[in-house]
């Protein structure tokens, strides 16, 4: 029985669930972190996504449950490895879903109606979009996307043009370097584990890349340079942060293409100790920009 279910936990993949994080974004920068029932909604809307991604990620693993026995690293997944039936699966599928929006729209009706949004597009992702070359990343991307909407709508704050700008960017920038790890990790077996993937190679990622590289690191030094910034924050320090998002972003290309990583990004922050810091060390300036002005 335990056994079971340390199985279905790992099915549920809590070590992805710090993409979920950002879901905080807006509430950081709209300078409420010390306003606790702000705070409480966001907590509670991260608890949403965690519940809500483990059991998307038990769907996807049954749509993918063929693909994944063939895979050297996915065929160790529970539902592949045949540790979970297909029929607790799809128990386990519903009810957390269930639950999940339930929980949202507890929470507040707006949140309610993203978050079914959210969940409505990642299950049309695992039955067919995810077949769709370029659509397929911008889906993954998408859900980050999400999370910081769902972040500003708990708490009835207005988002900026650019924060969602940055996001949008930076969550092509993961998706794309996802693709481009399995493509090389897989190399002729790729089609055969992930069909999409014959309509890749390594060199159009990496030039999609590229150009989704330097819009982030326009976007994000103009961002914090804009008057309209500027006037919000009462601040014009924000410049300063830039120097840990260059850093981020080049050791992030370092591991991609020097380590060959990047098949889970929420795993290879917290893996790799400089790139962890790195984020630490930005959080806390922005902190100290925004908050001990």
């Amino acid at each position: 029985m335990a056994q079971k279910i340390k199985a279905i936990v790992r099915s549920l993949r809590p070590y992805q669930w710090s993409k979920n994080f950002f879901v905080f974004a807006p509430l950081i920068f709209a300078q409420k972190i010390l306003n606790w029932p702000d705070t409480a909604q966001v907590v509670g809307a991260f608890c949403v996504f965690c519940l809500l991604s483990g059991s998307l990620y038990i769907f996807n693993d049954l749509q993918d449950y063929e693909e994944d026995k063939k895979h050297p690293k996915k065929c160790h997944r529970p539902i592949a490895a045949g540790l979970i039936s297909h029929q607790t699966a799809y128990f386990i599928f519903s009810s957390l879903s269930l639950f999940s929006l339930v929980a949202a729209l507890l929470l507040r009706f707006e949140f309610f109606i993203l978050v079914l949004s959210y969940f409505v597009l990642q299950v049309l992702y695992s039955l067919k979009l995810k077949h769709v070359v370029i659509l397929d990343v911008f889906i993954i991307s998408a859900g980050f996307f999400l999370r910081v909407i769902a972040g500003g709508i708990v708490i009835a704050v207005p988002l900026s043009s650019w924060l969602l700008i940055c996001t949008i960017l930076l969550a092509l920038f993961l998706a794309m370097s996802k693709r481009r790890h399995e493509l090389i990790l897989l190399e002729s077996g790729a089609s055969a584990h992930r069909p999409i993937l014959e309509e890749y190679s390594p060199y159009l990622l990496d030039q999609m890349i590229s150009v989704v590289t330097a819009s982030t690191l326009i976007a994000y030094c103009l961002y914090t340079i804009s008057e309209e910034t500027i006037a919000k924050f009462g601040t014009r320090n924000l410049v300063f942060t830039t120097p840990f998002v260059l850093y981020g972003i080049f050791r992030y290309l370092y591991l991609i293409h020097q380590k060959k990583e990047g098949g889970s990004p929420e795993e290879l922050i917290l893996k790799d100790k400089p790139l962890l810091i790195n984020i630490i060390l930005w959080l806390f300036t922005i902190g100290v920009i925004l908050y001990l002005k």
